[in-house]
């Protein structure tokens, strides 16, 4: 028996949590002009765009992929934001099916966007990427709540079909 979450677990989490988010958005296409004020996006939908750039960009890390130029990603068009995080999961699993415990435990140095040349293992990088965007989408959920858009579901772990 594992003690421990598995990454696939989390992936998995957050796969049902986009799913439902694209659907709701598909839903209340207005709310994506929801001023956000959060990681320098003024928007949901560039709050979107970072959030799923973060995980892309990565992912192509992980894999040892040239880095997609963040500027490039900018959309405000639904399907093509939740493009880049299905695109995202695709290179999150290859990098899974194939890791092993050196694979995981392999730093590597990578310049971000706003705090400069960082070094971390790819373990710490993976954990990142889907705890930011967990972190990100509670602040959505927020400020849309606080603009009058309730969401028809629970966020929580717990009641995701991740686990049993």
């Amino acid at each position: 028996m594992t003690t421990g979450i598995d990454f696939n677990e989390l992936l998995a989490y957050t796969e049902e949590e986009n799913r439902r988010w694209k659907r709701w958005l598909s839903q209340h296409p207005e709310a994506l002009a929801v001023s956000a004020g959060i990681a320098g996006e003024d928007d949901v939908a560039g709050l979107l765009v970072h959030i799923f750039a973060v995980e892309l960009r990565y992912a192509e890390r992980l894999l040892g992929l040239p880095i997609t130029d963040y500027e490039k990603l900018r959309s405000s068009n639904l399907d093509q934001i939740f493009g880049i995080a299905e695109d995202a999961r695709k290179k999150f699993k290859q990098f899974l099916a194939s890791a092993k415990k050196e694979d995981m435990e392999a730093v590597i140095s990578f310049e971000t966007r706003s705090a400069g040349t960082l070094s971390a293992s790819k373990r710490k990088i993976l954990a990142h990427a889907m705890l930011h965007g967990v972190r990100h989408w509670a602040q959505i959920a927020t400020a849309l709540r606080k603009a009058g858009y309730k969401q028809d579901w629970q966020h929580d772990f717990l009641f995701s079909q991740a686990l049993p």
